[in-house]
């Protein structure tokens, strides 16, 4: 199984980094295949809403003008993910934000291709601001079908200076906890023998 984490800080050795590290360190160790890819600080827009994805379902946005269908493709070649961000302004980063906004469009245009994957979301923060940021990212996760794997704690270090997040023991010792809880819930549902059960339309 292979888990890909996302670096949503443009600080590319920055504390969400380190945070992401500890998770995929963890899962590794537990035999996954892991890859961390830097997106903050690299081209991408946010969704231009022209809904080709819809016309296309190609598993690919239409505008192939930055990052964003390269990062897409090792998301769907993984059966679990992993956005990290730093908090701006009780926010996630421009560039997590084009990320969800793109990835969550293009999953539901080729019907919910997400479904069944697993989600989860790592902050980095100085003081205060991270459940929100927790949400905005778990918020895309659960309204694409995903499953959304908890932890100890939010998931969460505080620091501000590259590698203070490390002092952190708590936060830090969630990320290990959350590389465990991927592993084993991605574990469970390698085993189960019914498949996860996707609506396209919910009304129907």
């Amino acid at each position: 199984m292979k888990v890909v984490a996302v670096n949503g800080s443009p600080r590319k050795d920055g504390n969400t980094k380190l945070m992401l590290d500890k998770v995929l360190e963890t899962m590794e160790g537990a035999g996954w295949k892991t890859e961390l890819v830097q997106l903050g600080g690299e081209k991408i827009h946010g969704c231009r809403a022209c809904f080709k994805c819809f016309e296309k379902k190609n598993k690919r946005c239409a505008f192939n003008d930055d990052v964003f269908n390269d990062c897409l493709a090792k998301l769907w070649d993984a059966q679990a993910m992993v956005l990290g961000s730093p908090t701006y302004f009780t926010d996630v980063s421009a560039e997590i934000k084009a990320l969800i906004d793109r990835a969550g469009l293009v999953s539901l245009a080729n019907g919910s291709a997400f479904a069944g994957k697993i989600g989860a979301a790592v902050v980095a923060v100085r003081r205060g601001g991270a459940t929100h940021v927790y949400d905005s990212i778990n918020h895309m996760y659960l309204m694409s079908q995903m499953i959304v794997p908890g932890s100890t704690y939010w998931n969460m270090a505080f620091g501000l200076g590259p590698g203070e997040a490390a002092n952190d023991a708590e936060g830090m010792n969630n990320m290990r906890h959350l590389g465990l809880a991927i592993d084993w819930l991605g574990k469970a549902i390698h085993q189960a023998k019914d498949p996860y059960p996707v609506f396209e339309n919910p009304e129907a």
